[in-house]
């Protein structure tokens, strides 16, 4: 039976498996403990916890259900490791291989004297074939759609964001030793390593997801991971338009910032959407420009036809080979583009992105971490003051005025929902200080009783600083545009 993809001799050294029954192990040891334990003093003893409703019991009941489950997964997927021709399964079909699983799961249980009714055995099957090909316990979490990140705190407390509201899982793993198995199968297929002397990683999974670890000691309880997800489908402008992100008037605008080449910075918090927004406004630039991008893990998705995709490296075990977003960016500026995209700017690497749109890449676009637009210029001072410049602060605001003309103000609210909440246009220098003016805002009414904040994008009232160069460029939005909702 079932000899496509086992190995050669796997029935000669088939381990002994102990039956397992649900009464045998657990009648032997209160009995044991019996006669070994001394008689002791008559204290006054708490009564047993009873569930106190069906609902505790059913949970209970649940509970218990599913340890035996994980039990018994722990106990199949060695004997699968230990049967399987794991060099054969590279050309199994999955239908197969579930097929192939499923048999040597029912021999392997009625060798265990185990029985389970269809859904268990089901789930058990899906189970295992996830252990074997897939991430284990993650695998259910990374198919479901509506599941934006996955947060794992040690092996017993796994979250997840959904609507941009994080709740705990019912997803476990057996033990950490079983969580260290997946971590190191995820970084081991991108040629990385995970222990005590290197205890993090950054990686890549094979659908795009960001992923991050630390392991012991630096994670005191257990490891550490963090999967943010890949979407397959981008929002474009219209999708935000319609989730609430921002209005049509604003969409108006911002088509025609990234149109008429205008450099533009998208500030917020993490998890307030600036990929994203990075990612619609790509949608303005036009197919006859050639675009870069570069960045630490590779998440825009640009369709235009000419895009040239950078993603930076670290170092290898012997601490060499590292290729830093600074040196994809100063690579790019050989490389005759037109306008170059920065996935994230947060380092040394701001010096290059500010000569590139003061050199003639007009048109560029970048994300910073920042509060408000205003700290967003603030954090692009400290980090050109971070990269070892020596130059004078005013000459630090000089260059950031000239390079930067609009900044784009991302923010999670506190009920999950994004919103742009500015949009914000450098104007110069006023003495020693960047003058900036803001176009739209988001302005808060209230919250509802159920936590949803209720609010409005209105216009500030101000004209555009860049109106001509839009008149110019084909661009002649109307003026009602700019008048605020009273």
């Amino acid at each position: 039976m079932f000899s496509r993809f086992k190995k050669p001799d796997s029935n000669d050294a088939r381990p002994s498996l102990r039956p397992v029954t649900a009464a045998a192990a657990p009648a032997a040891a209160p009995a044991a403990s019996a006669a070994a334990a001394p008689p002791k003093p008559m204290l006054a003893q708490r009564p047993a916890s009873v569930p106190a409703t069906p609902e505790a019991a059913a949970a209970e009941k649940e509970k218990k259900r599913k340890e035996r489950l994980m039990e018994l997964k722990v106990e199949l997927h060695k004997k699968l490791l230990e049967s399987l021709n794991l060099a054969a399964l590279e050309h199994a079909t999955e239908a197969n291989l579930k097929a192939e699983i499923a048999d040597i799961t029912s021999e392997a249980l009625s060798e265990m004297s185990v029985a389970l009714n269809k859904e268990d055995r089901a789930t058990l099957n899906q189970e295992l074939y996830d252990e074997v090909m897939g991430l284990g316990p993650l695998e259910p979490l990374l198919k479901d759609e509506t599941v934006s990140d996955i947060l794992v705190n040690g092996p017993y407390r796994v979250f997840v964001e959904r609507g941009g509201k994080l709740t705990l899982s019912d997803v476990t793993f057996k033990d950490e030793r079983h969580l260290l198995r997946i971590i190191d199968k995820i970084v081991s297929a991108v040629g990385r390593r995970v222990d005590e002397s290197n205890p993090y990683c950054d990686a890549r999974l094979a659908d795009g997801s960001r992923f991050n670890c630390m392991v012991p000691p630096v994670a005191v309880d257990g490891s550490l991971v963090s999967i943010r997800k890949f979407k397959k489908d981008k929002l474009g402008i219209a999708d935000l338009v319609r989730f609430g992100a921002f209005t049509e008037e604003m969409a108006a605008y911002l088509q025609a910032a990234v149109s008429t080449r205008l450099n533009i910075i998208v500030s917020g918090g993490t998890g307030s959407g600036k990929t994203t927004t990075l990612n619609a406004l790509s949608s303005f630039i036009d197919n006859t420009e050639r675009v870069l991008t570069i960045e630490d893990t590779a998440e825009l998705q640009l369709q235009q036809v000419h895009v040239g995709r950078m993603e930076s490296r670290p170092p290898n075990v012997e601490g060499k080979g590292a290729v830093t977003q600074r040196d994809c960016l100063r690579n790019a500026l050989r490389m005759r583009p037109d306008r170059i995209i920065v996935g994230e700017t947060r380092g040394e690497e701001v010096i290059d992105m500010l000569q590139a749109m003061n050199t003639g890449h007009d048109g560029s676009m970048t994300t910073i971490h920042a509060n408000n637009a205003r700290d967003g210029i603030s954090r692009l001072e400290n980090m050109v003051a971070m990269a070892g410049i020596e130059m004078p602060l005013k000459a630090v605001r000089s260059q950031i005025a000239s390079a930067v003309n609009l900044i784009v103000q991302a923010s999670r609210l506190q009920d999950g929902s994004r919103r742009m909440v500015s949009i914000t246009e450098i104007t110069g220098m006023e003495g020693e200080v960047i003058s900036m003016q803001e176009i739209f805002r988001y302005e808060r009414l209230g919250v509802e009783p159920s936590g949803k904040i209720i609010g409005r994008f209105n216009a500030t009232g101000v004209r555009s600083h860049y109106s001509e160069r839009f008149r110019q460029w084909g661009y002649d939005l109307p003026p009602s545009i700019y008048e605020p909702i009273v």
